[in-house]
Protein backbone atom coordinates (compact mmCIF):
# COMPACT_ATOMS: atom_id res chain seq x y z
CA UNK A 1 0.00 0.00 0.00
CA UNK A 2 2.20 2.47 -0.92
CA UNK A 3 4.33 4.71 -3.79
CA UNK A 4 7.17 6.89 -4.89
CA UNK A 5 7.19 9.70 -2.34
CA UNK A 6 4.91 12.43 -3.71
CA UNK A 7 7.72 15.20 -3.51
CA UNK A 8 9.07 16.00 -6.61
CA UNK A 9 12.82 16.38 -6.72
CA UNK A 10 13.13 18.37 -9.52
CA UNK A 11 11.35 21.33 -7.80
CA UNK A 12 13.54 24.88 -7.29
CA UNK A 13 12.75 27.47 -5.10
CA UNK A 14 13.07 30.86 -6.39
CA UNK A 15 13.85 33.84 -3.98
CA UNK A 16 13.15 37.41 -5.15
CA UNK A 17 13.91 39.62 -2.36
CA UNK A 18 12.65 43.29 -2.44
CA UNK A 19 13.05 46.32 -0.74
CA UNK A 20 9.71 48.19 -1.00
CA UNK A 21 9.52 51.86 0.02
CA UNK A 22 6.75 51.98 2.92
CA UNK A 23 4.30 54.59 0.86
CA UNK A 24 4.14 52.44 -2.07
CA UNK A 25 3.05 49.17 0.22
CA UNK A 26 -0.04 48.95 -0.84
CA UNK A 27 0.39 49.32 -4.52
CA UNK A 28 3.00 46.62 -4.59
CA UNK A 29 0.54 44.11 -2.51
CA UNK A 30 -1.91 45.09 -4.49
CA UNK A 31 0.50 44.40 -8.23
CA UNK A 32 1.39 41.20 -6.63
CA UNK A 33 -2.25 40.33 -5.63
CA UNK A 34 -2.76 40.59 -9.52
CA UNK A 35 0.21 38.89 -10.71
CA UNK A 36 -0.84 35.99 -8.56
CA UNK A 37 -3.37 35.42 -10.69
CA UNK A 38 -0.60 34.54 -13.51
CA UNK A 39 1.47 31.96 -10.70
CA UNK A 40 -1.45 30.31 -10.16
CA UNK A 41 -2.65 29.96 -13.63
CA UNK A 42 0.86 28.60 -14.84
CA UNK A 43 1.50 24.88 -14.55
CA UNK A 44 5.06 25.18 -13.86
CA UNK A 45 4.19 26.91 -10.69
CA UNK A 46 4.04 24.54 -7.54
CA UNK A 47 3.08 27.26 -5.52
CA UNK A 48 3.87 30.91 -3.98
CA UNK A 49 4.08 33.28 -0.69
CA UNK A 50 4.85 36.64 -0.13
CA UNK A 51 6.27 37.34 3.12
CA UNK A 52 6.61 40.60 5.00
CA UNK A 53 9.48 41.65 7.47
CA UNK A 54 8.09 41.85 11.01
CA UNK A 55 11.41 43.98 11.98
CA UNK A 56 11.80 46.15 8.89
CA UNK A 57 7.76 46.77 6.63
CA UNK A 58 10.57 47.77 4.12
CA UNK A 59 11.76 44.20 3.18
CA UNK A 60 9.37 41.47 1.18
CA UNK A 61 10.81 37.65 0.21
CA UNK A 62 9.12 36.05 -2.66
CA UNK A 63 9.18 32.46 -2.71
CA UNK A 64 8.45 30.85 -5.71
CA UNK A 65 8.15 26.86 -6.45
CA UNK A 66 8.86 26.03 -9.80
CA UNK A 67 8.22 22.26 -11.35
CA UNK A 68 12.28 23.13 -12.27
CA UNK A 69 14.60 26.33 -12.96
CA UNK A 70 13.98 25.38 -16.56
CA UNK A 71 10.53 25.36 -16.90
CA UNK A 72 10.88 28.67 -15.49
CA UNK A 73 12.98 30.14 -16.86
CA UNK A 74 11.98 28.38 -20.44
CA UNK A 75 8.36 27.67 -19.55
CA UNK A 76 6.76 30.16 -17.65
CA UNK A 77 8.70 32.91 -19.27
CA UNK A 78 7.60 31.94 -22.70
CA UNK A 79 4.36 31.18 -21.97
CA UNK A 80 1.40 33.12 -23.09
CA UNK A 81 1.02 34.13 -19.42
CA UNK A 82 4.64 35.90 -18.48
CA UNK A 83 3.68 38.90 -20.42
CA UNK A 84 0.73 39.98 -17.64
CA UNK A 85 2.67 38.96 -15.17
CA UNK A 86 5.80 41.34 -15.65
CA UNK A 87 3.49 44.07 -16.45
CA UNK A 88 2.13 43.83 -12.74
CA UNK A 89 5.94 43.62 -11.28
CA UNK A 90 7.98 46.05 -13.39
CA UNK A 91 7.68 48.99 -11.81
CA UNK A 92 9.30 47.42 -8.78
CA UNK A 93 12.22 45.21 -10.46
CA UNK A 94 14.30 48.52 -9.58
CA UNK A 95 13.35 47.54 -5.44
CA UNK A 96 14.93 43.97 -6.27
CA UNK A 97 17.89 43.31 -3.80
CA UNK A 98 18.35 39.46 -4.61
CA UNK A 99 16.64 37.14 -7.26
CA UNK A 100 17.91 33.48 -7.17
CA UNK A 101 17.09 29.96 -7.31
CA UNK A 102 17.85 27.58 -4.59
CA UNK A 103 17.97 23.57 -4.68
CA UNK A 104 16.11 21.99 -1.58
CA UNK A 105 19.35 20.27 0.41
CA UNK A 106 18.37 17.16 2.09
CA UNK A 107 18.62 18.95 5.43
CA UNK A 108 14.77 19.44 6.38
CA UNK A 109 12.06 18.49 8.66
CA UNK A 110 9.16 19.32 11.07
CA UNK A 111 8.86 20.85 14.32
CA UNK A 112 6.15 19.65 16.84
CA UNK A 113 3.65 22.88 16.80
CA UNK A 114 1.20 20.53 15.03
CA UNK A 115 1.37 16.73 16.53
CA UNK A 116 2.17 14.40 13.77
CA UNK A 117 -1.26 11.63 13.18
CA UNK A 118 0.48 8.85 14.88
CA UNK A 119 0.62 11.32 17.76
CA UNK A 120 -2.81 12.43 17.43
CA UNK A 121 -4.04 8.56 17.02
CA UNK A 122 -2.47 7.77 20.08
CA UNK A 123 0.73 6.02 19.15
CA UNK A 124 2.02 2.52 18.92
CA UNK A 125 -1.16 1.49 20.85
CA UNK A 126 -3.71 2.36 18.76
CA UNK A 127 -2.00 1.16 15.96
CA UNK A 128 -1.80 -2.20 17.72
CA UNK A 129 -5.60 -1.87 18.49
CA UNK A 130 -6.60 -1.13 15.40
CA UNK A 131 -4.96 -3.85 13.38
CA UNK A 132 -5.90 -6.05 16.01
CA UNK A 133 -9.71 -5.04 15.98
CA UNK A 134 -8.87 -5.40 11.65
CA UNK A 135 -7.62 -8.78 11.12
CA UNK A 136 -10.36 -10.22 13.37
CA UNK A 137 -12.77 -8.30 11.13
CA UNK A 138 -11.06 -9.73 8.11
CA UNK A 139 -10.74 -13.75 8.95
CA UNK A 140 -14.27 -13.72 9.60
CA UNK A 141 -15.14 -11.85 5.84
CA UNK A 142 -16.67 -13.50 3.21
CA UNK A 143 -14.72 -11.02 0.52
CA UNK A 144 -11.56 -10.87 2.35
CA UNK A 145 -11.05 -14.08 4.14
CA UNK A 146 -9.54 -15.53 0.88
CA UNK A 147 -7.17 -12.98 0.19
CA UNK A 148 -5.41 -13.63 3.09
CA UNK A 149 -5.55 -16.73 4.30
CA UNK A 150 -2.85 -18.47 5.91
CA UNK A 151 -1.96 -15.27 7.57
CA UNK A 152 1.10 -15.16 10.07
CA UNK A 153 0.44 -14.55 13.37
CA UNK A 154 2.43 -11.53 13.47
CA UNK A 155 0.90 -10.02 10.48
CA UNK A 156 -1.09 -7.65 12.05
CA UNK A 157 1.59 -6.52 14.68
CA UNK A 158 3.61 -5.59 10.93
CA UNK A 159 1.28 -3.74 9.66
CA UNK A 160 0.61 -1.83 12.49
CA UNK A 161 3.97 -1.23 12.43
CA UNK A 162 3.96 0.21 9.06
CA UNK A 163 0.77 2.12 9.43
CA UNK A 164 2.68 3.71 12.70
CA UNK A 165 5.53 4.70 10.58
CA UNK A 166 3.17 6.08 7.60
CA UNK A 167 1.45 8.28 9.88
CA UNK A 168 4.25 9.90 11.44
CA UNK A 169 5.68 7.14 14.24
CA UNK A 170 8.94 5.79 14.79
CA UNK A 171 10.66 3.73 11.51
CA UNK A 172 9.86 0.61 13.14
CA UNK A 173 8.72 -1.49 10.09
CA UNK A 174 11.69 -0.04 7.57
CA UNK A 175 13.99 -1.32 10.68
CA UNK A 176 12.80 -4.58 10.82
CA UNK A 177 10.92 -5.56 7.87
CA UNK A 178 12.74 -4.41 5.35
CA UNK A 179 10.46 -0.91 4.45
CA UNK A 180 8.75 0.47 1.48
CA UNK A 181 9.98 -2.57 -1.05
CA UNK A 182 8.82 -5.22 1.28
CA UNK A 183 5.44 -3.97 1.26
CA UNK A 184 4.87 -3.87 -1.89
CA UNK A 185 5.95 -6.97 -2.71
CA UNK A 186 3.62 -8.31 -0.30
CA UNK A 187 1.01 -7.29 -2.68
CA UNK A 188 2.54 -8.89 -6.05
CA UNK A 189 0.07 -11.56 -7.48
CA UNK A 190 -2.87 -11.47 -5.55
CA UNK A 191 -5.14 -10.21 -7.82
CA UNK A 192 -7.17 -8.03 -5.65
CA UNK A 193 -10.19 -6.67 -6.86
CA UNK A 194 -12.38 -3.45 -6.55
CA UNK A 195 -15.39 -4.38 -4.51
CA UNK A 196 -12.40 -6.09 -2.39
CA UNK A 197 -10.33 -2.95 -1.87
CA UNK A 198 -13.80 -0.99 -1.19
CA UNK A 199 -14.36 -3.61 1.54
CA UNK A 200 -10.93 -3.53 3.04
CA UNK A 201 -11.65 0.59 3.19
CA UNK A 202 -15.16 0.07 4.86
CA UNK A 203 -13.63 -2.75 7.99
CA UNK A 204 -10.43 -0.67 8.71
CA UNK A 205 -12.47 2.60 8.93
CA UNK A 206 -14.76 0.13 11.75
CA UNK A 207 -11.91 -0.87 13.20
CA UNK A 208 -10.82 2.46 13.52
CA UNK A 209 -14.09 3.27 15.36
CA UNK A 210 -13.77 0.03 17.66
CA UNK A 211 -10.05 0.82 18.40
CA UNK A 212 -11.14 4.06 19.82
CA UNK A 213 -9.06 6.21 17.14
CA UNK A 214 -10.04 10.25 17.09
CA UNK A 215 -13.40 10.54 15.37
CA UNK A 216 -12.37 14.31 14.20
CA UNK A 217 -12.84 15.61 10.62
CA UNK A 218 -9.51 16.69 10.32
CA UNK A 219 -8.08 13.36 11.27
CA UNK A 220 -10.34 10.94 10.17
CA UNK A 221 -10.08 12.86 6.36
CA UNK A 222 -6.27 12.66 6.49
CA UNK A 223 -6.78 8.92 7.82
CA UNK A 224 -8.88 7.79 5.03
CA UNK A 225 -7.33 9.87 2.06
CA UNK A 226 -4.26 7.79 2.81
CA UNK A 227 -6.63 4.31 3.01
CA UNK A 228 -8.23 5.18 0.00
CA UNK A 229 -4.49 5.84 -2.25
CA UNK A 230 -2.69 3.01 -0.68
CA UNK A 231 -5.66 0.17 -1.21
CA UNK A 232 -5.95 1.78 -4.90
CA UNK A 233 -1.83 0.95 -5.05
CA UNK A 234 -2.67 -2.22 -3.62
CA UNK A 235 -5.07 -2.89 -6.34
CA UNK A 236 -2.41 -1.89 -9.03
CA UNK A 237 1.09 -3.53 -7.26
CA UNK A 238 -1.47 -6.77 -7.22
CA UNK A 239 -2.45 -7.32 -10.65
CA UNK A 240 -0.63 -9.43 -13.52
CA UNK A 241 1.01 -6.70 -15.34
CA UNK A 242 2.90 -4.97 -11.60
CA UNK A 243 6.50 -3.86 -11.66
CA UNK A 244 8.19 -3.07 -8.76
CA UNK A 245 8.61 0.56 -7.98
CA UNK A 246 11.92 1.73 -7.54
CA UNK A 247 13.31 1.92 -3.89
CA UNK A 248 12.12 4.26 -1.95
CA UNK A 249 11.49 5.48 1.48
CA UNK A 250 8.37 4.45 3.10
CA UNK A 251 5.99 7.64 2.65
CA UNK A 252 5.19 10.01 5.19
CA UNK A 253 1.78 10.78 5.74
CA UNK A 254 0.60 14.12 7.19
CA UNK A 255 -2.56 16.37 7.56
CA UNK A 256 -2.64 17.91 3.90
CA UNK A 257 -3.41 16.12 0.93
CA UNK A 258 -0.67 14.57 -1.03
CA UNK A 259 -0.20 16.06 -4.75
CA UNK A 260 -0.80 13.32 -7.84
CA UNK A 261 1.76 11.41 -8.44
CA UNK A 262 3.62 12.05 -11.80
CA UNK A 263 5.85 9.28 -12.23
Amino acid sequence: MTAPETPTPRTTVEYIRYRIPEDRSAEFLAAYSRAARELAASPHCVDYELARCEEDFGHYILRITWTSTEDHLEGFRASDLFPAFLAEIRPYIGHIDEMRHYKVTSVRGTGSAVPTLYTWAGGAEAFARLTEAFYAKVLQDDLLAPVFAGLAPEHAEHVALWLAEVFGGPPGYSSTQGGHSHMVAKHFGRDITEPQRRRWVNLIQDAADEAGLPTDAEFRSAFLAYVEWGTRLAVHFSGPDAKPPSEQPVPAWGWGAAPPYQG
